[in-house]
């Protein structure tokens, strides 16, 4: 049988044929290594969440707050434990149950010694805004959701718990810009009483209606950010 012998430019065109091939395979071994990679650390974040995808976390521009938010910031204590909030699934509303006090009134209660009650922010009568806790620190305002949620507690002229239209307006832009800066919507927003079942915030506890009207409030606040 005749043997033929391959030209050197023929030799040349053959292995880098084959070394094209070697490099597919190996990009192909790389991909599917890469693929299984994610699908194990996917299946491991699903596990050790009881099977629910990550929780929004916090954004860093939530540190900084707005101008409009008077930062004073309560002592580590009883109240602010300076335990970190390693996530964020909701913004809670609350009322402060005290009629006719003033944001400075119950931030100065959440600083006394033997307080165990705190929330991030206080509303007051006039619409102002107090931070009492940093926002990668957690509150104790809401049982057991104080770790992956942000808290507002709200203060309220009388006993029916209803805000004044100063104090709603600032509620409203102050959640929506804290929904936009921790990557949540306005259906994330709940009650104190979602939690718990406690009647807070009362008002809103009692006239679902207008709870409802609070959200669509926030939902619109939401498209100036």
């Amino acid at each position: 049988m005749q043997q033929f012998e391959l030209s050197n430019l023929e030799k040349l065109m053959l292995k880098r044929k084959i070394m094209r091939k070697k490099r597919i395979r190996e990009m192909v071994i790389i991909l599917i290594v890469v693929v299984l990679a994610l699908c194990g650390v996917l299946g491991f974040t699903l596990y050790k969440n009881g099977g629910k995808l990550p929780a929004k976390q916090l954004n860093v521009k939530t540190l900084i707050t707005p101008d409009y938010v008077d930062e004073q910031l309560i002592n580590v204590g009883f109240a602010r434990t300076g335990v970190k909030l390693v996530e964020i699934n909701n913004i809670v509303i609350h009322y402060v149950g005290n009629p006719d006090t003033s944001a400075q009134n119950n931030r100065d209660y959440f600083n006394k010694a033997d307080t165990t009650v705190c929330s991030h922010f206080v509303i007051g009568l006039d619409g102002e805004v107090i931070q009492c806790i940093p926002l990668d620190e957690k509150s104790n305002a809401s049982n057991n959701r104080n770790l992956d949620t942000i808290s507002i507690e709200v203060c309220h002229p009388d006993e029916s718990g209803k805000f004044n239209d100063a104090t709603y307006s600032s509620l409203v832009k102050l959640t929506a810009w804290l929904c936009d800066n921790s990557g949540l919507k306005a259906k994330d927003v709940i009650r104190h009483y979602d939690i718990t079942g406690k009647e807070c915030p009362k008002y809103f506890v009692d006239n679902e209606s207008e709870w409802k009207n609070f959200l669509e409030d926030v939902k619109e606040e939401l498209k100036n950010y």
